[in-house]
């Protein structure tokens, strides 16, 4: 639970550090009437990842793996590390995964569902997919099942937008081949407790986790969750576009391996996502979650006081005085009588870049667009206010 005086006491503590954070970003300081409120599409990025590539760029720029000199051997042992990074980041000890860099999510999951997946499904064979989910994290599963008879289940949810892990106890059965999941929803912004998983299913289905949104906004732990693949992309966590990784447990059915000829690796997007773990730990992940999570509560109680406000997903974590409070800095609602797009324009005449569609959700999910709201570490208290100035200015 999240009371009113928690999460103000949360932004009086932090909101020095939160200053320090935000003075970082030479966008947000070039444009300072300007309220940068989609973070869930992309993040911004800290001037010590630009320099990070920039020194590389300029100073050991080379392909890793197919030369022998100094500048190529410096590039191929900064991949290496950053596959590391990757373990450690994700608190990954086990000595046996793999670190398969990747262009970003979508591609991630592809791969797992063609490379991995497709080679081992037989007639007979089902797979849980999660419908009112991110299309990225249901496409290639669709995709893989194809070329076999294999069912395709819906994953269960309950009234809350979580999974509903008492159906899928009942769902699981020995044909059952992959769960594919996600970490933090990008709608919803809710904790998909992800831990809660493991215990429902049993041992031996593999489970393939969607941490768009939540590596690099929340602390991340393979070890508890117990999954068999994490895929994640850069840019949502302070990286360049274009770069993001497969993480593979590598314990159930064979390692984890993409098919084909990889060609050259995205170098200087290793070096930014290599340079954003290193400025995440320094910045303190708990710290960031502890900042995005008591913004979120002084948005949803701030628009529980307006009338003219749908806020989707868990309406128990609606107010910050309710019981619940689990979003992960996502906050997306609708207006009652004016449509989103329309919304989505007015905020920004006034400066309030917001996400204003159908946010790549599944069947399964809205069928009416809606204004996401995402906030980050860099995000002030003042453009919180600011929005909700706006959106009580539309109040009926």
């Amino acid at each position: 639970m999240i009371s009113v005086g928690e999460y103000t006491d949360t932004i009086r503590e932090l909101l020095p550090w939160q200053a320090g954070v935000r003075a970082q970003f030479p966008q947000l300081m070039a444009h300072p009437g300007m309220a940068y409120l989609d973070s869930a599409a992309t993040s911004q990025k800290p001037q010590a990842v630009l320099d990070a590539v920039l020194d590389y760029l300029t100073t050991g720029n080379a392909n890793a793996a197919r030369g022998t000199y100094p500048w190529a051997n410096r590039t191929t042992d900064r991949i290496v590390r950053a596959s590391d990074q990757v373990r450690s980041f994700l608190g990954d000890r086990s000595g046996h995964s793999g670190v398969h860099f990747v262009s970003g999510t979508t591609e991630g999951l592809r791969a797992v569902a063609r490379d991995w997946l497709a080679p081992r499904l037989r007639d007979g064979d089902e797979i849980i997919v999660p419908f009112a989910d991110h299309s990225a994290n249901i496409v290639p599963w669709l995709e893989a099942a194809s070329g076999a008879r294999v069912e395709v289940r819906a994953m269960p949810y309950d009234e809350a937008h979580d999974y509903d892990t008492d159906r899928l106890r009942r769902m699981v059965g020995p044909r059952t081949r992959l769960i594919a999941a996600t970490h933090v929803h990008h709608v919803y912004g809710n904790d998909m407790n992800i831990h809660r998983l493991r215990p429902a299913v049993g041992p031996s289905v593999a489970i393939c986790l969607d941490a768009a949104q939540g590596f690099g906004h929340v602390p991340l732990s393979v070890a508890p969750l117990d999954v068999d693949f994490v895929v994640f992309s850069g840019h949502k966590a302070m990286a360049l576009p274009g770069i993001g990784a497969i993480w593979a447990a590598n314990e159930r059915g064979p390692a984890f391996q993409p098919a084909g000829w990889r060609g050259s690796p995205n170098t200087s997007g290793i070096v930014s996502l290599a340079a954003a773990m290193d400025w995440l730990d320094r910045t303190g992940l708990d710290r960031i979650a502890r900042w995005s999570r008591a913004l979120g509560a002084r948005l949803t109680d701030g628009l529980d006081r307006l009338d003219s406000y749908e806020v989707l997903g868990c309406q128990s974590s609606l107010s910050a005085a309710s019981a619940v409070q689990r979003r992960q800095g996502i906050v997306t609602f609708r207006h009652r009588e004016i449509s989103s797009n329309d919304l989505g324009f007015i905020l920004e005449s006034d400066g309030l870049l917001v996400r204003a569609d159908g946010h790549c959700q599944g069947d399964q999910g809205e069928k009416t667009s809606s204004v996401r709201v995402s906030l980050h570490a860099y995000t002030a208290v003042e453009e919180v206010d600011r929005l909700l100035d706006a959106l009580a200015a539309l109040d009926h």
